[in-house]
């Protein structure tokens, strides 16, 4: 079998697969499940645009959470891509520090959740900082990681032909540590966005979470289900950015 038929093969079954799964959703939706806790593909997709897409106060809500996103997830990137390098510039930092971190992301992060709501408020700001620590440790944890992979001999050899620290970091250093970087990235995107909505179900007024908890207490499943499967499609294509910009950093492998 060819490369391009195994890969019809592939996308034929997914595509079967995921048909099957939306067919057997909607045989139970409709003669098996109550109508206040479950709705069928069908009576999602009818809400999706009155009570979802169609709704001001939806968009302008997930409008809020796409820009608390975009800040918690800019920040985790740009500090624990710093606090990595730092702690994994040498077998000190790792040994004294690396524990630390693991320790820290090890923490529950939900029970910490009323203190965040102390420190920072009702609004924005601890929504921001809330998704900014679920997303800070993955990108430290594979950072390091990454700078760990690298070959030693590559360090000594650029080194003994005059590279400066941050030259060794930018030629030797970067490119071989790019899958184990963009690994943190796509973990640290999800795990934004999974702090963010927690931090909206709990403390806010807005925002996609609050929608979400609206829908559950007033026993909408369709409008729910249906702003459940937009925030995974906000996922997917978050995840597929972060992909592109990966390929983008790994062409030099080809």
């Amino acid at each position: 079998m060819s490369p391009n038929m195994s890969s019809n093969a592939i996308r034929l079954v997914r595509l079967l697969l995921i048909l099957g799964v939306i067919l057997l959703w909607e045989l139970y939706a409709r003669m098996v499940a109550t109508s206040s806790f479950s709705a069928a593909p069908s009576q999602v997709l009818a809400q999706l645009w009155p009570k979802v897409l169609g709704e001001p106060n939806v968009r302008f809500a997930i409008g809020i959470t796409l820009i608390e996103l975009v800040v918690a997830f800019v920040m985790s990137v740009v500090f624990g891509m710093l606090i990595g390098v730092l702690v994994g510039l040498s077998d000190i930092g790792r040994r004294s520090f690396y524990p630390i971190v693991l320790l820290l992301y090890g923490i529950p992060q939900a029970i910490l959740l009323p203190l965040f709501v102390l420190v920072f408020g009702l609004g924005p700001a601890s929504k921001i900082a809330f998704g900014f620590t679920h997303g800070v440790f993955p990108v430290i944890v594979n950072t390091i990681a990454g700078m760990r992979n690298v070959n030693p001999l590559l360090m000594r050899g650029a080194a003994s032909m005059g590279a400066t620290k941050f030259e060794q970091l930018r030629y030797v250093m970067f490119p071989h540590m790019v899958t184990a970087v963009f690994t943190g990235l796509r973990l640290a995107m999800t795990m934004t966005l999974l702090g963010v909505l927690l931090a909206e179900l709990f403390v806010s007024q807005g925002g996609i979470g609050y929608f979400t908890l609206l829908y559950a207490e007033t026993f909408n499943p369709a409008a729910l289900i249906a702003l459940v499967l937009t925030l995974a499609l906000l996922a997917i294509i978050l995840n597929e950015l972060v992909r592109m910009i990966e390929a983008r950093f790994s062409r030099w492998k080809e």
